[in-house]
């Protein structure tokens, strides 16, 4: 894998934030549900959004992905039901896929996915839902397989946790079947929202989106439609955080503001000054900001996608913080690299306890997983000196032009190919 060498720098000035993955790849899995052309816009050029195109494409699927203009264009029938382990193995987003070809295809058949190593994120809530949903599936040598059923007229099914991946999955498959059914503990995020005004544009009965209650009335079919995907929330908050972390002030441009309610919140206890304006929000850092404590947590709380940079912020701040992560319980694995390049932390149970330092330093750190690599060369900027994120390709998979956009901010930044960044 490559390298991003970084040195100490202020990012300062304006950058304008990409479509979101989280909203590209459930929109692309939902695709297979029609035989009718698709056009999307704002999906970003991002490793994980080639693997699913990958994955249409072998099931069948003929897509265009115009990729200066960010559209891409599905259409034609589904042709295979099986999507191979090399493409799953890429990314979690790939197991939506197994209800859509399922209910259109009668059966289909998928690995267990892989992804960012951040904990256990398990595929229970997705397997037990289409089973209320009438599916049968069966775990056999590794592979996920699913048949299409009868399904009871009404059906509600109750999620343990309000699981972003099963609320998205259920959603899209429901939207098809007869009768109506209810997702109740639903996840609330933004990204769903997303996804049923695109499964609505192409006929479907959907309503509920960004509350714990989502109501689902089958269609016998869906047809075509064009749809332009929301801002990545989690790109603009990075970019914000970035900003604040060196000391910088700046306008992230294209964000839905009120999307990041829990990050403003946090920032302002915290001292910085948030300027939210319609699509956009202007930021500055006094020079020194305070500690505060932040609960990690569904939507509408602080994302945990969000969390290892908002630790590398807290961690130059005066006093303590304490961050608590509800979402995903060992994602800290970011943590270690920090106190390397001199913060003072430690980890108790799911909470992170920081002691704000004057200054980090630069060194050599590792890079586990996308967002904690984003969090590292936030760092770097932030340090003395030097530098190396090594391993570095998980980046790629959810910040699109993530080197251009630094280098625009004034950030010191290259990167070191040993290996080719998967898109």
């Amino acid at each position: 894998m490559g390298s991003i060498i970084v040195e100490k720098s202020v990012l300062q000035g304006e950058v304008e934030i990409s479509g979101a993955k989280n909203s590209a790849l459930p929109i692309l899995a939902a695709v297979l549900l029609t035989d009718e052309e698709i056009v999307l816009h704002k999906i970003p050029v991002l490793s994980d959004v080639e693997t699913m195109i990958d994955i249409l494409r072998t099931a069948g699927k003929n897509v265009v992905f115009e990729r200066d203009t960010g559209t891409v264009k599905v259409s034609g029938p589904i042709l295979h039901t099986h999507v191979p382990y090399e493409l799953v193995r890429k990314m979690r987003a790939s197991f939506n896929v197994l209800g859509p070809i399922a209910v259109m295809m009668g059966e289909s058949s998928t690995p267990l996915p892989g992804g960012c190593a951040i904990g256990v994120r398990p595929v229970d809530f997705h397997i037990e839902g289409l089973k209320k949903l009438g599916f049968d599936v069966n775990y056999d040598h590794g592979e996920i397989l699913a048949r299409r059923g009868n399904k009871s007229e009404d059906v509600t099914v109750y999620l343990p946790f309000p699981s972003v991946g099963a609320t998205e999955h259920l959603m899209s498959v429901a939207a098809v079947l007869p009768g109506t059914t209810v997702i109740e503990n639903a996840a609330m995020e933004p990204e769903i929202g997303d996804l049923q005004s695109l499964l609505n544009e192409m006929g479907a009965d959907i309503s509920g989106a960004g509350t714990s209650r989502i109501l689902i009335k089958g269609v016998k079919r869906l047809h075509g439609c064009e749809h332009t995907i929301i801002p990545d929330r989690i790109e603009a908050g990075t970019y914000v955080i970035g900003i604040l972390a060196t000391g910088g002030e700046g306008i992230v441009r294209n964000v839905r503001t009120d999307h990041l309610d829990a990050l403003w919140a946090a920032l302002e206890k915290a001292g910085a000054v948030v300027k939210k304006g319609e699509n956009f929000v202007e930021i500055k850092s006094w020079n020194k900001w305070r500690g505060c404590d932040i609960d990690v947590l569904p939507y509408p709380g602080f994302p945990t996608d969000l969390q290892p940079q908002i630790i590398v912020y807290l961690s130059l701040a005066q006093g303590t913080s304490m961050v608590t992560e509800n979402v995903f319980k060992t994602r800290f694995a970011h943590v270690g690299e920090l106190v390397r390049m001199g913060a003072n932390m430690k980890i108790k149970e799911n909470t992170v306890i920081i002691n704000g330092v004057e200054k980090l330093q630069g060194t050599t750190v590792m890079g586990t997983d996308l967002r904690a690599t984003a969090a590292l060369v936030i760092a770097g900027f932030a340090a003395e000196g030097e530098t190396e994120v090594t391993q570095v390709e998980h980046i790629f998979r959810g910040y699109e032009n993530v080197i251009e956009k630094f280098s625009k901010l004034g950030g010191k930044i290259r990167y070191v190919p040993g290996g080719v960044p998967e898109i």
